[in-house]
């Protein structure tokens, strides 16, 4: 359809039609024709409307959702077709590494890649939309949701999300295999107060602009089709009616002219928030803030068209977010083919596809961080290996937000091991308790892989804890594993990072896991075995303890910092108890293998207006094994009208290096690299 075309057609409908429009509802709410039961009748609404609604909210499937179109534009006055929208986060059906670890391969490409697959997979299932990337910063592991994020840097993340929106939408969101991407959660959902989920935040300006609005803006520029707005607050003001943020920050200063969504019932919630005094006035303030999609309550349904009618909102107000959904409706290809890429052929042969499996098995294996290598690593193929830990054997490692993938796929540590290395004898003591006899068994191995941290349970979205610290019952059986056989690599799997000083003392080799997808412990099991050289590396870090959160590397300068030393120094900021540094910071990460720098070299030590200086490195690999190296460009600036971090990431380029090769890799530093909010709130 022509713009025209559409304007046409948002002419022609109803204002009740118009209001039902901005309504997303899930699943629930599709039951019999004729019956009113339990959500809708909840929502005050009759047998047929929420056939009339504009979105769907959860459901997949190709024949499932070729069935409701029919069902909905049939009931829908002017036949307009209905977008499903789902939790596509890491993969459909084929689960591949939750987004922290995506994050930690430090290699956009391969986000692209994992988006890709992911909506190819969606897409054939009938899916219209994916709620995803997520590229909330967030440095607070006590969070549930950092499992979602990838990581704690705006720059990484702003590659990352311009890489999955790619990956998620391509150069055309109507193509085959595509999906609409969107966003979330506008904006600086990552920081709650407490690490506490849905809590209020509390950020400055220069903090919010600086920082946590960098990856949501290159979303915005990399074409992103939907945003969505979080249940936080920002300067005490809920994002789903909060003007500035939407009007003024996203759509005047980004640019945006796509969607917005708003979370699920967050408007509603505004009334509990204590910002709206009803739901009919909570509507009228999200529709006037610019939020055009009302997910799962019943603001919208209920109260837009009155408040039109009775003159208190603008008509133009309704309008323009109608015409919106409209758009991206038509920018789907909805109005030619309403089911777009539906097909039970295709799910059959496009889902769980020997491509996805491998890129799932891949994936898995560049972003898994090995943090420690005494010279444990890689194993022995030939030796005798004790397998420890319940999660050696737990399917549920794929990440809480894989809600579509079957558990009964995922192959466990232990199913792995056995498949990559089968000639090594292993010994499975897949469990939690040991005894005496068991200890002795392991004693008597060349090696223990000694699996321990979080299934996905404890982590996702509500999933806030206090204490961020290994569970006691891991830390036991660490104890009791190291004195046993000192020959031990520790495997942590988990979507948050997890505090574990004990662990980073006493264990020889540490290898972060993650929650690896479907197919992700064939990844890990390659890297233990030597089969791959690791090169993830950190994109959040691990702190020592749960008292040092919210921590960052890219920290800023005190009036009184704490010299380089262990020790607690009076008057100075420190902890009489703890370090001030985190267990493994940002960024890091080891190889099997050495990467050798050279100094760098600056092709100017000045920047004029317009022009950019190249700073050149010589990387070499010293050792035997081929490797990816992620070389990280930082920089510090020193004196500012306000205080600046102590270091910031400004450049990465992963480079693949045969045994004994040197790259020259060159970075190039502009302007926009050394901009930042000054005193005044100007981007200078």
């Amino acid at each position: 359809m022509t713009l025209d075309e559409i304007k046409k057609l948002l002419s022609e409908m109803s204002l009740e039609e118009k209001a039902e429009q901005l309504v997303q509802l899930h699943g629930g709410f599709f039951g019999d024709v004729g019956m009113i039961t339990g959500p809708a009748a909840e929502f005050k609404m009759d047998a047929d409307q929420p056939y009339r609604t504009g979105s769907v909210l959860g459901e997949h499937g190709a024949r499932h959702l070729i069935d409701l179109q029919n069902r909905m534009m049939a009931k829908q006055p002017h036949k307009i077709p209905a977008i499903f929208m789902a939790d596509v986060i890491h993969g459909y059906k084929t689960a591949f590494p939750v987004p922290i670890a995506i994050g930690s391969g430090f290699d956009p490409d391969l986000a692209e890649e994992i988006a890709s697959a992911a909506a190819e997979e969606a897409s054939a299932a009938g899916v219209h939309a994916t709620f995803s990337p997520m590229v909330d910063l967030v440095k607070d592991s006590r969070w549930g949701r950092c499992m979602e994020s990838t990581g704690e840097d705006p720059y990484l993340n702003s590659l990352m999300a311009r890489a999955m929106v790619k990956g998620f939408q391509g150069d055309d969101v109507s193509a085959k295999g595509k999906v609409a991407a969107c966003v979330k959660h506008f904006a600086a959902y990552g920081a709650p107060v407490a690490g506490r989920d849905y809590n209020v935040t509390e950020i400055c300006e220069h903090t919010l602009f600086d920082e946590y609005l960098k990856p949501y803006r290159a979303a915005v520029e990399a074409g992103v089709k939907l945003v969505m707005t979080a249940f936080n607050t920002i300067d005490r003001k809920p994002c789903s009616t909060n003007k500035r943020l939407l009007r003024d920050v996203l759509r005047k200063d980004m640019g945006f002219e796509g969607v917005v969504i708003s979370d699920y019932n967050a408007i509603g919630e505004t009334v509990i928030q204590g910002s709206s005094e009803d739901r009919r006035d909570a509507a009228k303030k999200s529709l006037e803030a610019g939020c055009d999609i009302d997910m799962m309550s019943d603001c919208y349904l209920s109260s837009a068209a009155d408040l039109v009618k009775s003159g208190e909102l603008s008509e133009d107000i309704l309008d323009e977010a109608v015409l919106r959904v409209l758009i991206l409706k038509n920018e789907l290809g909805l109005f030619e083919n309403p089911y777009k890429d539906a097909s039970e052929d295709a799910e059959r042969k496009i889902i769980f596809s020997e491509k996805f499996r491998e890129l799932s098995r891949r994936a898995a294996s560049e972003t898994a961080v090995l943090l420690k290598n005494d010279g444990v690593l890689p194993l022995s193929k030939n030796g005798r290996t004790a397998v420890v830990g319940s999660l050696a054997d737990d399917r549920l490692i794929v990440g809480s937000w894989a809600i579509f993938a079957d558990e009964s796929k995922t192959v466990t540590l232990s199913e792995a091991l056995k498949e990559i290395c089968p000639e090594t004898k292993f010994e499975l003591f897949c469990r939690n308790e040991l005894t005496d006899t068991e200890l002795s068994e392991i004693a008597n191995c060349s090696a223990v892989v000694l699996a321990i941290g979080e299934n996905q349970i404890p982590t996702g979205e509500s999933m806030s804890v206090a204490d961020i610290s290994i569970a006691q019952k891991h830390k036991d059986l660490f104890e009791k594993v190291i004195s046993a056989n000192g020959n031990t690599v520790t495997v942590v799997f988990g979507g948050r990072p997890l505090a574990m000083p004990l662990i980073a003392e006493k264990s020889p080799a540490i290898l972060e896991a993650w929650l690896p997808g479907t197919l992700g412990c064939l990844g890990i099991a390659d890297i233990l075995f030597g089969n791959v050289n690791p090169s993830g590396r950190l994109s959040m870090s691990i702190p020592y303890c749960s008292g040092q959160l919210p921590i960052s590397y890219s920290q800023f300068m005190t009036g009184r910092p704490k010299p380089d030393t262990d020790k607690f120094i009076r008057y100075v900021s420190n902890y009489m108890d703890v370090p001030n540094k985190p267990l493994y910071s940002f960024g890091c990460g080891l190889s099997y293998t050495k990467a050798e720098y050279s100094g760098v070299t600056l092709s100017s030590s000045v920047l004029t207006p317009g022009s950019k200086i190249k700073a050149e490195v010589t990387v070499t690999n010293t050792g035997s094994m081929a490797m990816k190296e992620a070389v990280q460009l930082y920089i510090r600036d020193v004196k500012g009208s306000v205080v600046r971090p102590l270091r910031e990431l400004k450049g990465l380029k992963k480079v693949l290096l045969a045994p004994g090769e040197s790259k020259r890799v060159e970075f190039e530093i502009n302007e926009d690299m050394l901009k930042f909010y000054d005193a005044d709130m100007n981007y200078v």
